[in-house]
């Protein structure tokens, strides 16, 4: 089958759409599908197409033929954000016959006629990385580019409320998308290295006792999942993005905006051998969930459409909602 998978993450650039479009098309690729990786694709001649976005993909799902199978695949911004504020983003959920979200608590946010067609593709890696944390300090990785949604100073400010003789460092690592988040800081505890390959950003991952995610919104972030299958404790903001991932009972949240909380969380995780060894023991019962193997099996799941009759989409029901 040939297959169009469209992204608004172009070639060349380093975030979790664009890992998550390439990792897919080699899943597919692998299964026999013949498969085309485009920004935009408004002319296909595929059988079938997997659009990453609803609302900044939306171009190529409008255009896209009734009658052959379309899915689409929701993004943060789609689930917390877009579907409520933008046209766009709710015509693609009518469009699309399948709706792919990233952790299992993100089809709450759909309307409940809709959430028959989702099916759910947690994210995995396939990193040979093992945890390996370096000595004498307590290393915490923050990765995230510094836009808004990601919220990507506030380990920073939580740095204010740490006392100076806890032997902690953070390590941040993102592209500045927006220059007014920059950050301007001489705290000799935190350093910012910009944006670097992914394979490095893996490396410094491994070397961290702790990793931070402090998003105000995520469909279901890939470094969360490359935190676990290298088995490093995530300490992540209380968002639903984050509990579809880690589970209610996850003992590593502090609440979104709040640095004293996350200060606390820190010195608890950094001071506390039994709070930690709890969240290693958490991340380990996790790990499954992120292995290569099972998010082939749900996405291949997800992109088949072999029925009694070899139909079982309607295309009169796709031009109806258009």
């Amino acid at each position: 089958m040939k297959i169009a998978l469209v992204t608004p993450a172009g070639p060349g650039t380093r975030n979790g759409n664009r890992h998550t479009a390439l990792r897919w098309a080699a899943f597919l690729r692998a299964a026999g599908h013949r498969v085309s990786v485009s920004t935009e694709d408004v002319s296909s001649g595929a059988d079938l197409m997997l659009a990453l976005h609803a609302r900044r993909s939306h171009a190529s799902v409008s255009s896209f033929p009734a009658g052959k199978p379309l899915l689409v695949a929701l993004t943060g911004t789609d689930v917390y954000r877009d579907i409520r504020t933008s046209k766009q983003a709710r015509e693609s959920l009518e469009l699309a016959h399948r709706l792919i979200v990233l952790q299992r608590k993100a089809a709450e946010e759909l309307p409940a006629r809709l959430r028959k067609k989702v099916r759910v593709v947690v994210q995995s890696s396939a990193t040979r990385l093992r945890q390996r944390p370096v000595k004498n300090r307590f290393r915490v990785c923050v990765i995230g580019h510094l836009r808004e949604e990601k919220d990507p100073l506030r380990t920073l400010l939580a740095l204010e409320f740490i006392p100076e003789g806890l032997p902690l460092e953070v390590v941040h690592l993102g592209a500045a998308l927006d220059p007014a988040l920059v950050p301007r800081t001489s705290n000799s505890r935190y350093r910012w290295l910009g944006s670097v390959p992914h394979a490095r950003a893996l490396r410094w991952l491994a070397s961290s006792h702790a990793m931070v995610i402090s998003s105000r919104m995520e469909g279901g972030a890939n470094v969360v999942c490359e935190a676990l299958r290298i088995g490093v404790p995530v300490l992540a903001s209380r968002i639903a993005g984050n509990i579809g991932l880690l589970g209610v009972r996850y003992p590593g949240y502090f609440p979104v905006g709040d640095e004293r909380a996350l200060a606390e969380l820190l010195i608890r995780a950094a001071s506390d051998r039994q709070l930690y060894r709890g969240l290693k023991e958490e991340i380990a019962k996790l790990r499954p969930i992120v292995a290569p193997q099972a998010e082939a099996r749900a996405l291949l799941s997800a992109t088949s459409f072999t029925g009694s009759r070899g139909r079982p989409f309607s295309a009169a029901a796709r031009r109806r909602a258009r």
